[in-house]
């Protein structure tokens, strides 16, 4: 029931991470678990992928469309001069090892990558191959959660002492009143993050002035992460590998509500080399399909983004605007001016678009209908 005249509406909870639409997800794990190959089926580049710790040096960085049914469609039906679909930035981070918070394996340039992404995909490898070599000896995806997670922590750790040493000197013994919320709320984070040894997103009743500050230092393990599990083709077409179940159990009882997508890089980079009727026979024959698309959702989504369409014989364009955003602004999107001139928003459903094959025959067909279009609204 929508709130009486007067009343405020529900204020939108308050987000950790950057402000902005241009944001980032890094690709990240251990040496040798299928990162590279990932980032190049994900992106069709050709990011170097050798079978050797480091061989990604330079993060690289690329521009992935989100794949959208109803983005087709428009684009079919005005057959636009310009097309500009959503995208993902996605970054492919070389491999952390253990010791990675004090510099090893050229651990802290990593980590700094890491840092300048809002998201992370976190991939484990839950394969057996006497050709990839694992730079921990053998498989154990579990294991190599528990690292990467435990070189974030500490990372975070070594981070956050400084911090508080200064606040503690100016708040605390300097007497400056204005800056001793921030140090109290530093202390409770260094409390969950050092004594508790726990990832800051696993505490998920943080308050709008202690989100304040988590976005004033934007610490690693604040931001939002996805676990894809690399199978082989087998174990993936058939949806069977040992680990699975012991992956989904460590993710459950460490990071209550995370998304685990499980995939198959040698399948997802063997569908890359096939035609599109190919591509569609060979997962009818295996009774499988590609799970890039999910993939690249779930992240857009993991940033907390979406978007809405303009569309027309000129311009199909997907505008992306994060979640919560609100009519005028999501207007300012397009040009500054209308969010400044803002009066209200015609909006309609896509199925409606579709259905009825034209903007003024859904118009017609809404006031047949005796309701007025949906105004200040996105859908």
């Amino acid at each position: 029931m929508a709130p009486k005249k007067g009343e405020d509406a529900p204020k939108p909870a308050p987000l950790i991470g950057r402000f902005g639409t241009s944001l980032k997800i890094g690709v990240v794990g251990l040496p040798n678990v299928g990162k590279s190959t990932f980032f190049n089926v994900l992106t069709k580049s050709q990011a170097a992928a050798e079978n050797f710790p480091f061989c990604t040096i330079d993060p690289n960085e690329s521009r992935v469309p989100i794949p959208d049914q109803r983005y087709d469609f428009l684009c079919r039906f005005h057959k636009p001069a310009s097309k500009v679909p959503a995208f993902l930035n996605v970054v492919d981070i070389a491999g952390l090892v253990k010791g990675a918070h004090s510099g090893q394996g050229l651990g802290n340039a990593f980590l700094s990558h890491i840092g300048a992404c809002d998201g992370i995909f976190h991939m484990t490898r839950a394969f057996e191959d006497e050709d990839i070599i694992h730079v921990e000896g053998t498989v154990d995806p579990v294991r190599d959660m528990e690292i990467i997670h435990e070189e974030l922590r500490l990372k975070d750790e070594e981070m956050i002492g400084p911090i508080i040493d200064k606040l503690e000197k100016t708040a605390i013994r300097g007497g400056d009143k204005k800056l001793k919320p921030e140090y109290d709320v530093m202390c409770k984070i260094k409390s969950w993050l050092v004594d508790e040894k726990k990832h800051v997103r696993y505490y998920h009743d943080w308050n709008d002035k202690e989100i304040e500050v988590l976005n004033k230092y934007l610490f690693l393990t604040s931001k939002p992460m996805i676990y894809l599990v690399n199978l082989s083709e087998k174990d993936y077409i058939r949806k069977k590998n040992k680990w699975l179940v012991k992956i989904k159990e460590w993710v459950d009882g460490h990071d209550p509500g995370a998304l685990v997508i499980p995939f198959s890089g040698g399948l997802e980079n063997s569908l890359q080399d096939m035609s599109e009727e190919e591509m569609q026979k060979y997962c009818v024959e295996h009774k499988t399909q590609s799970a890039l698309s999910r993939i690249i959702k779930a992240g857009y989504a993991a940033l907390q983004l979406e978007y809405f369409f303009t569309a027309g014989p000129d311009e199909v364009r997907a505008w992306t605007i994060r979640k919560g955003t609100k009519a005028p602004q999501a207007a300012g999107k397009i040009h500054t001016d209308f969010e400044k001139g803002f009066i209200m928003a015609e909006v309609m459903k896509f199925q409606d678009f579709k259905e009825e094959g034209s903007e003024s025959a859904v118009k017609v067909s809404t006031l047949r209908g005796g309701t007025p279009p949906p105004r200040q609204a996105l859908i």
